[in-house]
Order: structure tokens, then C-alpha cells, then sequence
């Protein structure tokens, strides 16, 4: 393919990038508005049109009303306020839908219309599966909460936001290699910065992964205080569990001091990445990546203090989320530079 048709795929992959970092912190918000038992069955096709009257409003509300969350938690709530945890369940929905044609679409037409390599090709076709998955997997996760317990598996949910996150990651290193393809750049980083800045993206990922079990085990609202936890470092009955394991994933305690261990080290091992390559003679751009990553690891944990000292408001926790999503992201730019080669641009 020509440079320009690179460009022309690369920005339809952004902004794919984009709409699913609107999703992933839509979830977020209906999650901590207790929005997402709301839609207690899944049309993928029927479910495009909201109700559009008041007969059809009852019928969806009836649907609820036999639902464990209904009958357990919100057994006194009226029609109004089904309708305040009804829509962002239902917006979340609808973008999920929206994302997929938007995916479909434009990737048909450039299949029609450009060279696109066979190995793209292969990519696009995992994105597509990838992202049907995650439909299915969003309903998964929300069918474990309408059984007995009206509450969401945290294994679910972790699930349902790796995947998600897997995809951004996947479809935005994809647009960024896209973008590079002959430009000739060569950013002359240390071996060790480069197995350093990749060490870091992992670790990232981990850390938003173990902050989905903090959100799966409600672990944000209790031990809100830093550094300590109640009057210790390590709270009591972080082992509590047996076998020890079943701490990791189903003891609030210890699932939100993992996630402050994890973001800490995130935050030492991201300056100290920063400052190695800072000393590294290096182009422009890869300087300000370097200060793009320091700016959002500072950020990124702030938040994060906030949305635990605060005790889970909304709007911190849900720029908390989205924090996490552009830290990943920085972290890729950052990988992405140190991975570009001097190409044959003839």
C-alpha cells in the first residue's frame, strides 16, 4: 500500500481506538452507578430501539422487576428511577453496537479498494473475532448477576475488561505501525530501556487488570486511607482465604493492596524508564513520549488516590478508568518509537 492509504487506514483505526476508550469508560460509569443489571436480556439485533412509550417502558421495567437485583436490593424503586440506571446500560450497549459497524464497514471497503497485505489481512480478521467475542462475553458477565447473587462475577468482569483492553491495545499498535511505515525512524534507545518501556506496558496492564477485581469486589470502599490500610501497611486477613490463592481474586483486603503495590511499582518503574531514556540522545518526538508517559503516570496515580481517599465518586473513579486507558496507551507510543527501524523508503 501507498503511504497516504496507510494514513487513511491508520485514522479509521484511531478512531475505532477512540470510541472504544469511550466504551471501556462508559462501562466504568454503569458499573458505579449500579446501572448494569438494569437489561436483563440480550437482543443483539431487536435491542437497537430504546422503549419509545410509556406501554413499552412498563414491560421493560416488569422484566427488571423479576430480576435478584430488583428483588434484593432496589425492591422499592420506581419507574423514574429505572429509567436513571436504564440508559447508561443501554448506551453501552449501543455503542458496542456501533463500534462493531463502524469496524465492518470501512474494513470491507478497504478490503475492495486497497493492496492491503495479506498479514493485515489476518490482523482485521482477529480484531472482528476479537470483537465479537467481547459481545458475548459482556452478556456472559452480566448473566452472573442475574441468577441468585445480583452482583456481576468479579472473574467475569476482569475478563470482560482484559479483552476490551486487548482490543484497544491491538487495533492502536496496529494504526501506529501503520503511521510509521516509511518514515525512516530510528531512535537509538539502550537494549535495556527497550525490554524496560515493554516490562512496563505488562506491568500496566496487570495493574488495570487488578483493578478490576478491586471494582468486581467492591474493594474501593473500605480501607480508605494511604498509605495504611486501617493501622497497618498490610491489612488484617490478607491471607485469610484458603488455599491462599483465592486472596488474589475474592478477598477485597488483599485485591486493593495488590492494586496499590502494583500501581506503585507502575509509577517507580515508569519514572525510572523516563529518566534512563531522557539521558539517551533522542528526536523530539521521542522526548516528549518520554514526558507524555511521566505526565500520565503522575496523573494516573493522583487519581487514583483520590478515587480512594474520596471514597469511589463517580467522576474520580471514572477518570480513574480512563486514566488507565491513556497510561496504556503512553506507554505503547512510547514502545512503538523505540520499535521503529530505518526502513527503505525507495
Amino acid at each position: 500500500m501507498s503511504q497516504q492509504q496507510c494514513k487513511t487506514m491508520a485514522y479509521w483505526l484511531f478512531s475505532l481506538c477512540l470510541i472504544i476508550f469511550g466504551m471501556i469508560v462508559l462501562g466504568g460509569v454503569t458499573r458505579l452507578t449500579g446501572s448494569g443489571l438494569s437489561m436483563v436480556n440480550w437482543q443483539p439485533i431487536m435491542g437497537v430501539l430504546p422503549p419509545l412509550n410509556a406501554e413499552q417502558w412498563q414491560q421493560v421495567f416488569a422484566l427488571y422487576k423479576t430480576s435478584p437485583e430488583f428483588l434484593k436490593i432496589n425492591f422499592s424503586m420506581d419507574l423514574a428511577g429505572f429509567k436513571s440506571i436504564f440508559w447508561y446500560e443501554y448506551l453501552h450497549r449501543l455503542l458496542g453496537r456501533f463500534i462493531g459497524l463502524l469496524f465492518f464497514i470501512p474494513k470491507v471497503w478497504f478490503l475492495l479498494r486497497y493492496p492491503v497485505p495479506n498479514l493485515l489481512k489476518i490482523k482485521l480478521l482477529g480484531l472482528f473475532i476479537l470483537g465479537g467475542l467481547q459481545g458475548v462475553l459482556g452478556w456472559y458477565m452480566v448473566k452472573s448477576g442475574l441468577v441468585d447473587n445480583p452482583h456481576v462475577s468479579q472473574y467475569r468482569l476482569v475478563a470482560h475488561l482484559s479483552l476490551a483492553l486487548l482490543l484497544y491495545a491491538s487495533i492502536l499498535w496496529i494504526a501506529m505501525g501503520l503511521v510509521s511505515r516509511g518514515l525512516g525512524s530510528r531512535y537509538n534507545l539502550p537494549l535495556t530501556t527497550k525490554r524496560n518501556v515493554l516490562l512496563l506496558c505488562v506491568l500496566v496492564f496487570v495493574t488495570i487488570v487488578a483493578g478490576g477485581f478491586v471494582a468486581g469486589l467492591k474493594a474501593g470502599y473500605i480501607y480508605n486511607t494511604f498509605p495504611l490500610m486501617g493501622e497497618q501497611l498490610v491489612p488484617p486477613g490478607y491471607m485469610i482465604m484458603q488455599p491462599w490463592w483465592r486472596n488474589l481474586f475474592e478477598n477485597a483486603a488483599a485485591a486493593q493492596f495488590n492494586h496499590r503495590v502494583l500501581a506503585t511499582v507502575c509509577m517507580l518503574l515508569a519514572v525510572y524508564v523516563a529518566f534512563k531514556g531522557l539521558q539517551s540522545p533522542l528526536e523530539p518526538i521521542m522526548r516528549k513520549a518520554f514526558y507524555g508517559l511521566l505526565v500520565a503516570i503522575g496523573m494516573q496515580y493522583a487519581l487514583g488516590l483520590a478515587t480512594l481517599l474520596l471514597v469511589m465518586p463517580v467522576p474520580i473513579a471514572a477518570m480513574h478508568q480512563a486514566g488507565a486507558v491513556l497510561l496504556l496507551s503512553a506507554c505503547l507510543f512510547v514502545l512503538r518509537l523505540a520499535c521503529f527501524k530505518q526502513q527503505n523508503t525507495n
